[in-house]
């Protein structure tokens, strides 16, 4: 299975690589979304509060995750589909997507960062435990918006059922994220985010292993 894993996951690199419109229509997104904040608030170096400069890190963050992901089973069509059946097993399907999915989500992360940093500067006292949030941020992003994508996909694409199941999802990710960063701004001790990281790490399993058992059933429909 993980020969087909690999196989697959290249097979993601070589497609999104060959449509570079998709990939760096995202980025532009990231870059703007940042610029425009700092032109709309007058933000300059350092003229920003922690807590809003984490909100508006996450906003991005969350919509750049959903356009990279939404298209993961969206723009595959139907007799692509009918060739991953014969060729692959569900489990190294769905396996695959979320590991590219989550590479990809993690790399608009640091994209992200780095540019709202350099615009709107760095207030994060505590790098790595923000580092490690951002690890299991988009890895949560990426299990439960790839399921999301999946089940959407089979309902004749409906962008608005996709936003519909994704947003009670996301909220507890979200949530954790978002109170872990704000602990790594801060700078507090780690005993203070343990367990919230034991929660946020608990909640990726749960989703990750729901889509690894009930995507087989949705692929043979």
């Amino acid at each position: 299975m993980w020969k087909e894993i690999s196989v697959l996951i290249s097979k993601e690199v070589t497609l999104e690589w060959r449509q570079k419109f998709a990939l760096n229509g995202i980025l532009l997104y990231v870059v703007s979304a940042v610029f425009i904040t700092y032109l709309s608030v007058g933000a300059r170096q350092g003229n920003i509060s922690s807590p809003t400069w984490n909100a508006l890190y996450w906003i991005i963050i969350l919509f750049s995750a959903v356009n990279a992901v939404a298209k993961s089973f969206v723009q595959e069509h139907q007799g692509r589909q009918l060739y991953y059946y014969m060729i692959a097993s569900p489990e190294a399907i769905i396996l695959s997507k979320i590991i590219y999915n989550t590479g990809l989500t993690l790399i608009l992360a640091l994209l992200g960062y780095g540019v709202i940093s350099m615009i709107l500067g760095n207030p994060v006292q505590d790098q790595g435990l923000f580092l490690l949030n951002l690890v299991l941020g988009a890895m949560g992003f990426s299990a439960s918006l790839t399921m999301v994508s999946a089940i959407a996909s089979k309902a004749g694409n409906n962008a608005t059922l996709m936003a519909i199941l994704s947003f009670p999802v996301i909220i507890p990710i979200l949530l954790m994220a978002i109170r872990i960063s704000k602990n790594a701004l801060d700078g507090l001790d780690w005993s203070v985010s343990v367990d919230k990281l034991v929660t946020l790490l608990a909640i990726n399993a749960i989703v990750a292993v729901t889509g690894y058992i009930l995507f087989p059933y949705l692929w043979r429909s």
